[in-house]
């Protein structure tokens, strides 16, 4: 039988917990699995387990799963205050043991989702060729791609996710989407607004703009 295992996790973790410390990054992520967690029951998805700011789900039916990732990367990771989301998916068998699944399948969902960068949505070909028609619509093909420890490369493919109105910028200092009309702090540098979601990330980068030029 064939299951099908998806890995949500935030992009810019880390950062965020540099910036912010760790109790405001713990309540980040609860409050980020509480939201994936909603999402379950529509989906017909059962979550496995946690893993810090990652949720491992799994899914008889592919087509659900991909619905899942779309709306996981494009609803979750496009709000004020929020970390971007990325999403790795993969088709396969797997074993259950005691409430937990094991196989090559989730370790390549795991891989996959490593891949993925924020705002992003990887799936492998088997999920792709176990989905309908519909949910198949725009997969870009990235090609054949070598995983760690999995010894013949994998072709993925990026979803295509609906994020709506472009309006959120994001802040360099600590990874958080921030609307311009809520923005807490703003700094003009280089000629453009940069906006924060507080005026102690505003304050990290007038004094070493240097150090997140590479983020924004």
């Amino acid at each position: 039988m064939q299951h099908t295992f998806v890995i949500c996790d935030l992009a810019g973790f880390t950062a965020m917990t540099e910036a912010h410390g760790d109790d405001h990054a713990a309540d980040i992520a609860e409050a980020f699995i509480a939201d994936v967690r909603a999402m379950l029951p529509t989906h017909e998805a059962r979550e496995v387990k946690t893993m810090g700011d990652a949720v491992l789900l799994h899914l008889a039916d592919a087509s659900r799963a991909v619905c899942l990732a779309r709306c996981a990367v494009g609803e979750l990771g496009a709000r004020h205050a929020q970390l971007s989301v990325r999403v790795g998916l993969h088709t396969g068998p797997a074993v259950q043991r005691a409430g937990d699944w094991f196989g090559a399948a989730v370790n390549i969902a795991a891989r996959v989702a490593a891949l993925a960068g924020p705002d992003e949505a990887l799936t492998t070909a088997a999920t792709a060729a176990a989905c309908t028609a519909g949910e198949r619509e725009g997969l870009t093909s990235l090609g054949p791609t070598a995983l760690r420890n999995v010894a013949a490369p994998v072709e993925l493919y990026r979803l295509q996710v609906d994020r709506g109105p472009d309006r959120l910028h994001r802040d360099p200092v600590c990874r958080m989407a921030v609307d311009p009309s809520e923005a807490p702090a703003s700094v003009q540098h280089e000629g453009q607004a940069v906006h924060f979601c507080s005026a102690a990330c505003a304050e990290s980068f007038r004094v070493h703009p240097e150090l997140y030029a590479e983020r924004r």
